[in-house]
């Protein structure tokens, strides 16, 4: 698989980046996009979180949606640099920095990949194997931020925050309102973090650990961001605009794998059945999903449906899936190339 335009780990020279965006600026594509956006953009169900206060303060009209290709070509609709705090959308990820710290048996040891039917934040483990069910719920991601290495806790904030650059392909940092507003009402986060500390199932540096988990949740990032983080591993774990490796290509389908199970909260079901592509959400309001040996296309509103997932993002995806026969179990025939959308008609 192609790594960048030109087919190689590097990334694309000014010409080609220049070609790349007059491409995506012609591309049938970013007219679907733009009417859809029109579509949903009056749409006013469901809420903004309120659980963590400063989360509360977003813009309820804000929606915007990006798509990124594995050659690199980007559209971007809507309010798609509007920063905000990627929340659960960073736990694949999170999980992937722990898979090339420690390996896959060494992680499925500690966190398994076993779908539940219940919220985000339940206080639930799998007390046969003894670890949390999956790493794309609370329990989980934090078990999985306990894996990640560092000589101290400087070291392990730096390490992450330094992966996600990768993905972004730009240097993101930490809302610290958020952070502390995380921290100040994280009582149910350390309950869980605490009950697994109490089967052994993470160190005894949980108080860092949660430390790490409250600022990887706190990271601002924009709607194109998660597109392109999308994107990255759509091209084997190679960030299709800078070049650069963002995980190692081994891992990749155990990303994917548990983004497509029980990415979306306890909606995930649903959404396999649905909409069929890997994806996973935050209540900040974005969705990263994933069109393996395609691209990725991120969403960004904040107001939520009741099981945590954005109810305009929802929207927009359920729209592509039928429109492009995204659906990964979807016949031949009915499957459209959307990397093919990306480029103006010859």
């Amino acid at each position: 698989m192609n790594s960048s335009q030109n087919g190689t780990d590097e990334p694309l020279s000014h010409l080609d980046a220049l070609l790349t965006r007059m491409k995506s600026a012609a591309s049938p594509l970013r007219e679907v996009l733009r009417e859809i956006h029109a579509k949903y953009a009056s749409l006013d169900d469901g809420v903004v979180a309120s659980y963590i206060p400063e989360l509360a303060k977003a813009n309820p009209a804000w929606f915007g949606i990006s798509a990124v290709s594995v050659q690199g070509q980007a559209i971007d609709v809507g309010d798609s640099d509007q920063q905000f705090t990627i929340q659960s959308a960073s736990k694949p990820f999170m999980f992937g920095l722990a898979l090339e710290d420690h390996g896959r048996e060494h992680v499925l040891s500690k966190i398994g990949v076993q779908p539940i039917g219940e919220a985000f934040n339940s206080i639930t483990l799998d007390q046969v194997a003894n670890r949390p069910f999956n790493p794309m719920i609370n329990a989980g991601a934090i078990a999985a931020a306990d894996l990640v290495d560092g000589k101290d806790y400087p070291e392990r904030v730096t390490r992450m925050i330094e992966m996600f650059g990768r993905y972004c392909g730009r240097t993101v940092y930490v809302d610290n309102s958020v952070f502390t507003s995380e921290r100040m009402t994280g009582h149910r986060n350390r309950a869980i973090g605490h009950l697994m500390l109490n089967f052994d199932m993470v160190s005894d540096r949980l108080d860092e650990t949660l430390e790490l988990y409250f600022q990887q949740c706190s990271l601002l990032v924009t709607c194109h961001d998660l597109a392109v983080m999308g994107a990255t591993l759509a091209n084997g774990g190679v960030n299709p605009i800078t070049g650069v490796r963002a995980i190692d290509a081994e891992y990749v389908k155990d990303l994917l794998s548990v983004m497509h199970t029980c990415g979306m909260y306890d909606y995930a079901g649903e959404w396999a059945y649905r909409i069929g592509i890997p994806a996973k959400s935050g209540v900040g309001g974005g969705i990263v999903a994933v069109i393996p040996g395609q691209g990725g296309i991120g969403t960004f509103s904040p107001k939520l449906d009741v099981k945590g997932n954005s109810v305009r993002g929802i929207k927009v995806f359920e729209e592509l899936a039928q429109k492009f026969g995204l659906h990964v179990f979807e016949a031949d025939d009915k499957k459209k190339s959307l990397i093919s959308q990306f480029s103006p008609p010859k």
